[in-house]
């Protein structure tokens, strides 16, 4: 078997169900390991409806932990659900390009 790729997930917490189900596809049809969000379950933080880390004060923590898994992955997608691309995810979309890596989209950019 072929080594696997490895992919990252960028998009807004918003959407980690959505990264749930395309990080899960993509681990079980193509050969990559999938890195993002960690998809915190509903009940964690349930008077949170977004942006957690801001909220426990870590946001500058876990955002440059996300592009440590950049660094250690091939290429990104974003998940832009609706085409929406918040001011962390452009920011992660620069960085990548930046090193010359493959990013790649949920919802095709117009």
């Amino acid at each position: 078997m072929e080594k696997p790729r490895v992919i990252t997930l960028c998009g807004s917490s918003r959407f980690v169900d959505i990264m749930a189900v395309v990080a899960w596809e993509l681990e079980r049809d193509e050969n990559v390991i999938v890195l993002g969000l960690h998809l915190l379950p509903q009940w964690y933080a349930k008077d949170i409806p977004d942006h957690i880390a801001e909220h426990q004060g870590c946001a500058e923590l876990m955002d440059e932990r996300h592009l440590r898994k950049i660094d250690i992955s091939h290429e990104i997608l974003v998940v832009n659900y609706g085409g929406y691309i918040g001011k962390s995810t452009a920011k992660e979309i620069k960085y990548t390009e930046k090193q010359g890596k493959r990013v790649t989209y949920l919802v095709k950019p117009k």
